[in-house]
Formats: C-alpha cells, sequence, structure tokens
C-alpha cells in the first residue's frame, strides 16, 4: 500500500545499507530483475539499454550483463560519457564487455526490445536537448520497452511528464511504488508495474513512515463496517441528503440511492415543498420530508440520530445553499460537501474554512471534481505545469481544515494531518453525469456507520471505482448502486467475512 517519495526511497536505499546490504548488491538485484522481465516480455532478437549516467544507467549496465548472461545479444547506448560515471553505476559498467555506443538516435537501431535506464524516478528537471532526443526516438523505434524504476521523463513525485517520456510497455520498480506510477499522466505512461525485492527489510518502513498510500482495502481494511448479526438500521446510522428544487432533483436522489446500497441504515431526502412529488413517486426505501428553509433544516437536524449529511448534488449555486451548508456545520453533523455547496463559496472561501474549523473536531469531506477544485482553491491551483496534485490537495486539506478528494481518474483523498491515498481503479466510462453524486452518497453511508473521514472517503473512492468496472462499459449513473452488492461480496471474500 505504501507509496514512497523519491527521497523516502533514498532514505529506505541508505537504511538497508547501513544494515548491511551494500548499495551494489542492491543494484545488482534491481538489474537482474529488470532482465528477467526483459527475457519474460520478449524471448528472442537483439536488446539495446538505454543507460544514463546515475544509478539507473548502473542498473541498465547490470541488466545487460545479466541479459548477455542468459544468451541474448545486447548493446548499451550510453548517454554521455563512461569515464564520467560514479560509484555503483561506474562498478556496473567495470563488469559490461559488451559494446557502448554514443547516446544519439541512429545508436537505437531496430530492437526487439529496449530496456529503458535513462533517469529514474527522482528526476526533476526538464528533459532537454540529447536526452529529450533519444526518448523520442526510443517512443519511435516501435519496439516493446521495460523502464528501469520509472519510464524515463516521468517526475516520481508527480507523475508529470519532464517535457518528454518513455511509453512503456512494462515498468520494473523496486521495494515500493512510487506517487507518479499513479499519478496521471504517470500511469499512463508506466504500462504494466512490477514491483521486486530487492533485499530491503520492510522493516525501513517504521522509520520512514510513509504517509502517502494506494487506496486499497488493506488500507481500511480494520475500519470497513461489517454488519453483525444482532444489529438493526438504527445502528447503522441515517443520511440525510438535500435536493435541489424540481427542475434539479435527480442528483440528491442518486446520492440517496449510493447512501442506501452504501450500507446507511436509513436514508431521507430533505425536499423542497415543491419537488416532495416528483422525489415522492421515485423512492420507495428512501423516506422523503419537505424542507423549504434554514429552520426547517435546524428542526431535522435536532434529531441526532440523523448523523451524515450531503449537502450540494443539484442545489442550486447561491446565498441559500451557503446557508443550508453553515447550518449543517453549525449542527455538528459528519457531512459530505460536493457540487454546488462547494461552488456556492466560491467567492468566500474563507466564510467556509473557518467555519469547518470551528468545529471541534474534523467532520467535513469536501469532494470536488477540477472545476469546483479550482474555484474553491484558486490561490494553490496556479495551474503550474510541474505542480503534484497530491501536493494541491495536501495543500487544501490543511487550508480547508476538511478531508478533501479531488476526482479523476486518480482521485487522490488527502487528510489535515497529511495522509493521502491515490485510487488507480477507476474505470473511464464513470466519467458520465451523477457518477459523482453517487460517490457522494457512498461516503454518506460510510460516514453513517461511525467510518473515520479519511477512511470514509477512501472506501467510498475505491467501491465506486469497483462498482464502474462492474458496471462495464457504458454504464449510466444510476447502474452504479445497483452493483455495489457484487463489490461488497469481493470486499467480504477478501476480508474473509462469512455472509
Amino acid at each position: 500500500m505504501e507509496l514512497l517519495t523519491t527521497a523516502e526511497m533514498s532514505r529506505a536505499d541508505q537504511l538497508a545499507i547501513a544494515n548491511g546490504t551494500s548499495g551494489f548488491a542492491l543494484m545488482l538485484a534491481a538489474g537482474r530483475a529488470v532482465a528477467k522481465a526483459a527475457t519474460n516480455l520478449v524471448e528472442e532478437g537483439p536488446i539495446v539499454v538505454v543507460a544514463g549516467g546515475g544509478n539507473n544507467g548502473g542498473d541498465g549496465f547490470v541488466a545487460a550483463a545479466e541479459l548477455v548472461a542468459r544468451g541474448r545479444q545486447v548493446t548499451v547506448v550510453l548517454l554521455g560519457s563512461r569515464d564520467a560515471l560514479t560509484g555503483d553505476a561506474a562498478l556496473a559498467a567495470r563488469h559490461w564487455s559488451g559494446p557502448v555506443l554514443p547516446g544519439e538516435p541512429a545508436s537505437i537501431g531496430r530492437p526487439a526490445l529496449i530496456v529503458d535506464a535513462l533517469f529514474g524516478a527522482g528526476l526533476d528537471r526538464i528533459v532537454k536537448d540529447g536526452a529529450r532526443d533519444l526518448i523520442e526516438a526510443i517512443n519511435a523505434s516501435g519496439a516493446p520497452v521495460v523502464s528501469v524504476d520509472l519510464p524515463s521523463g516521468i517526475n516520481g513525485n508527480s507523475g508529470v511528464v519532464m517535457g518528454a517520456a518513455v511509453r512503456a510497455t512494462e515498468t520494473v520498480t523496486f521495494f515500493r511504488r512510487k506517487p507518479g506510477h499513479l499519478l496521471m499522466p504517470g500511469r499512463a505512461y508506466c504500462g504494466q508495474v512490477r514491483v521486486v525485492d530487492i533485499g530491503i527489510d520492510p522493516a525501513v518502513l517504521q522509520e520512514i513512515a510513509p504517509v502517502t498510500f494506494e487506496n486499497l482495502p488493506h488500507l481500511w481494511e480494520d475500519v470497513f463496517p461489517i454488519p453483525r448479526a444482532e444489529g438493526h438500521k438504527y445502528a447503522r446510522g441515517h443520511a440525510v441528503v438535500l435536493s435541489g428544487d424540481i427542475a434539479a432533483t435527480g442528483a440528491a436522489r442518486l446520492a440517496a440511492r449510493g447512501a442506501l446500497r452504501g450500507g446507511a441504515g436509513l436514508v431521507t431526502v430533505l425536499s423542497p415543498s415543491e419537488a416532495l412529488a416528483v422525489n415522492a413517486a421515485s423512492l420507495t426505501a428512501i423516506m422523503v420530508r419537505p424542507v423549504d428553509t434554514v429552520v426547517e433544516f435546524n428542526d431535522v437536524l435536532a434529531d441526532r440520530r440523523l448523523n451524515a449529511c450531503v449537502v450540494g448534488p443539484g442545489a442550486g449555486v447561491g446565498l441559500r445553499t451557503r446557508s443550508l451548508v453553515l447550518a449543517a456545520l453549525a449542527a455538528g453533523r459528519r457531512i459530505v460537501l460536493d457540487a454546488d455547496a462547494l461552488t456556492s463559496f466560491a467567492d468566500k472561501p474563507d466564510d467556509l474554512f473557518d467555519a469547518i474549523k470551528s468545529i471541534a473536531s474534523t467532520n467535513v469531506i469536501l469532494t470536488p471534481h477540477q472545476g469546483e477544485f479550482s474555484r474553491l482553491f484558486s490561490e494553490m491551483d496556479n495551474k503550474h505545469p510541474f505542480k503534484s496534485k497530491l501536493e494541491r490537495v495536501r495543500a487544501a486539506a490543511v487550508r480547508s481544515g476538511a478531508v478533501v478528494l479531488l476526482k479523476g481518474a486518480d482521485t487522490v483523498v488527502a487528510a489535515p494531518d497529511g495522509r493521502a491515498a491515490i485510487a488507480a481503479n477507476a474505470p473511464p466510462w464513470l466519467a458520465t453525469a451523477g457518477s459523482g453524486d453517487v460517490l457522494s452518497g457512498l461516503i454518506s453511508a460510510m460516514l453513517a456507520q461511525e467510518v473515520p473521514l479519511f477512511e470514509a472517503a477512501c472506501i467510498g473512492v475505491w467501491m465506486h471505482g469497483e462498482a464502474g468496472r462492474e458496471a462495464g462499459p457504458g454504464l449510466i449513473a444510476e447502474d452504479l448502486p445497483e452493483v455495489l452488492p457484487a463489490v461488497f461480496r469481493r470486499l467480504y471474500d477478501l476480508f474473509e467475512v462469512d455472509y
């Protein structure tokens, strides 16, 4: 689950070395793993290893020697001078007696496979000149590519393309993934990612204490709500969803359906009177209650059993929605703010953030898409081309005092305490109207069942992605709640729960 920044991965290497494993032993293990992946990918034909001047290039030289030992024809193309190599990379190069060609596009030729060992995950500068030409030649070759650690040109912390990047068929990384393996666009360049053991004891993670994770079930297994035989619906919480006016009721119903399918014991749609008949006619197990004013909303929230709330889907942008949000916050409910609830504060975000921070404990999850995020957090979403999505969401969580969930193919969830998780299971067909409304409802179901906020957001994101995969291409938002039982069954099987 752990994702290591480039600095944390460097620390893991240092700790392994301090514990008695030499740096060259780590390089040997890495290079041999790359050679094995290359052999498995293409069984015959010439191989070109494109090496850079750092330790990634050293891994490439080791891979080249291992491939020759496996009977393959190998040429190394080196960017820079062999004499300029230092440390373990220089030692690896001394063990290579095969041909070394200059780092020029013409040296690539027409191999059966290319091993990309130019740059590692720590690349933090724009790729220019000869390096860029070499990357473009690799991509133009048409040969399958195995990249070492991360496709050259991808920043390991942000997933950003640093001017140009190799498009890999497979990527072999070591010990743990890096954020750039999951964040877009980096993930799209990696191909299949293989994480291999090179001899670093997992115990080093206790000292590193990573706070970034891939959003996988084992991250939140301990708090996932499992219904008990002696339980009842009231023990599973009561979620309320505020509906928009008569022309905008569908979003709230989608959220309510997500909440009910997600496990909330009871769900009520709070509807303007003019839309009451429309909502009531479309709902069965979900209750409907008229609420027209903030005073009436406060009266509803006087019932402490209503412990989770969704505000925003179809609510309308303006003063009324802002007043409803502030009322929900003042009532101390666990709340999901989405869509119009966020945009309603775009011109005065401090009003929202101050209200959130006035609560004794964090009770709020914000679930913007990129447009809503940019409106609400304009000062930290400055469109810098190399700014990490992970960095922006973390900053937003601290700024707002809430758990922030920025939707996308690489949905990031971040908490004010620094924890963050990146999801990689969402299929592209989730990008459809109403999908985010279902997600808001699903998260509220977890809040109603007293799941901690960060984990509730992570669970909702993962299950939403799995529901999209279950429904398949062509899905519409209405399909998502109906396939959640299959997602629950998979989780129960994984957690070894009888059902």
